[in-house]
């Protein structure tokens, strides 16, 4: 977290979504209730050091460290928050004062801190008081967070084995003092929200999330007989592939099969950072492929596929879109579509906080290949990630949502168009790869505004500019 994004945080203020604490030696009396509205609504920011008037007080520089630590530790505790939900703060330097910055996902469970139930609005944090308040938090809820649903038969057995050991192995190694790393499997699973107890029904058992981080390949086809994920080469052969990996096993080996797919595809470059060589590619497509296993909505059986082309990569999978739009740095709030696997994502060390891996890429991609990705958040959720100039410049006004974006797409389609005279709506789509609708839309601005006109009869005509 940059001195940038903090202020760009206080600047925009409390909110739905941002909460400031003082806390110059001790944690807030009140932080849980917050921490709790939070993990019930739409998740959020919390800065501690700062004031409700956006004042930066500072947190004692000497205790920052116990800070986090307890507050790393309270969460964890399901004497304070219940189900526990692990969050690791950080510590931020910031004009001279150290802050304490924690990002709060949104929970597919429902939280209590102290035996109440906390919502947000954007007045602030709130109890909720009447079981049919809570009623509808769950039914929001279990519509919302798919990876949240109960396997009551669902055991141990059908998970692969040494692989909860192996997760675990992980973990260790990346966190020696992570506080799960003493608890016994069954208060593993509970703290990593893997297994949990439905307090509206009763029903007790691992969950959706546990099954695809953890089962064997027969299991999970049994439950969602349409689970796969294809990852395909088409640099020579664009309506088959030339080379194939047809994934049907659990996220945790998916991953490391992507990782090595890429590897074996795609150059890396000699890069340093400070003193430091690190790869490119590792960093790039590491949050690519934790985003595509990630944030994928599960039960929907649109297939999901990672292909290598020539001059980019693209991922598609199915998606239950919190916003609608490309998505960049800094203009949008982040939003987990399965946030217990993307928490046990972030422990494995296989991703970055939510929000921050976007920017990686973003970072990461213009040393590589000089080039900007492309997030669209739609029903299908798709990355591009062009590995030419040549690609970037037919394609840099893809990004609808940003008027920037929209005119340099424009001006693209204008310039394509000069230079070639005639075409139809279809063809210009296929030519440079973009989505027929957003084409309609530049045609009708180029239209209105007198650049370009279409000649010559429907069946056969096409455009040309004035």
């Amino acid at each position: 977290m940059t001195e940038q994004e903090i202020q760009k945080i206080i600047d925009k203020g409390e909110g739905i979504t941002i909460e400031f604490k003082t806390a110059y030696s001790d944690l807030p009396k009140n932080l849980f209730e917050t921490v709790c509205a939070f993990l019930n609504r739409n998740g959020g920011t919390i800065l501690l050091g700062v004031d409700d008037e956006k004042n930066v007080r500072g947190v004692n520089p000497k205790k920052a460290d116990r800070l986090c630590k307890d507050f790393a530790s309270l969460s964890n505790n399901p004497n304070k928050i219940d189900p526990v939900f692990l969050l690791l703060p950080t510590m931020v330097d910031y004009k001279g004062t150290k802050l304490i910055h924690v990002f709060v996902p949104a929970s597919s469970q429902v939280h209590k801190t102290n035996g109440k139930v906390f919502d947000r609005s954007t007045d602030g944090d709130f109890i909720v008081k009447t079981d049919e308040q809570i009623s509808q938090m769950y039914l929001r809820k279990n519509a919302f967070f798919s990876e949240s649903i109960i396997y009551p038969y669902l055991d141990e057995t059908h998970f692969v084995d040494g692989i909860v050991e192996k997760a675990r192995t992980i973990i260790r190694a990346n966190r020696p003092n992570h506080p799960w790393n003493n608890l016994p499997d069954k208060n593993f699973f509970q703290a990593a929200g893997l297994y949990r107890t439905d307090i509206k029904t009763g029903e007790e058992g691992f969950t959706l999330a546990a099954l695809l981080l953890f089962g064997k390949e027969e299991i999970i086809q049994s439950a969602l007989p349409h689970y796969k994920i294809d990852a395909l080469l088409r640099r020579n052969d664009l309506y088959r592939y030339d080379d194939r990996e047809n994934i049907r096993c659990n996220l945790i080996s998916s991953y490391e099969i992507l990782m090595n797919f890429v590897a074996k595809h795609l150059p890396d470059k000699f890069y340093l950072e400070g003193d430091n060589r690190v790869s490119l590619r590792e960093k790039i497509f590491r949050e690519i492929i934790a985003n595509f296993l990630i944030h994928r909505e599960y039960t929907n059986a649109h297939p999901a596929t990672f292909i290598i082309y020539r001059d980019r990569v693209e991922t598609k999978n199915a998606n239950r879109p919190h916003l609608y739009g490309n998505l960049e740095p800094g203009n949008f709030e982040p939003f987990p579509k399965n946030p217990n696997i993307a928490k046990f994502f972030v422990q494995l060390s296989r991703a970055e906080d939510l929000g921050t891996g976007i920017a990686n890429v973003f970072r990461y991609l213009k040393p590589y290949a000089g080039t900007i990705p492309v997030f669209r958040e739609e029903d299908i959720f798709v990355v591009e990630v062009p590995l030419t100039a040549k690609r970037l410049k037919l394609n840099e006004g893809i990004n609808e949502g940003i008027n920037e974006g929209i005119n340099e797409g424009i001006n693209s389609l204008l310039t394509y168009i000069k230079e070639n005279e005639g075409l139809r709506i279809s063809q210009i789509c296929k030519a440079i790869n973009v989505p027929s609708k957003t084409i309609e839309r530049w045609v009708a601005t180029l239209k209105k505004e007198n650049k370009i006109e279409f000649r010559g009869s429907k069946k056969t005509g096409g455009y040309f500019t004035k």
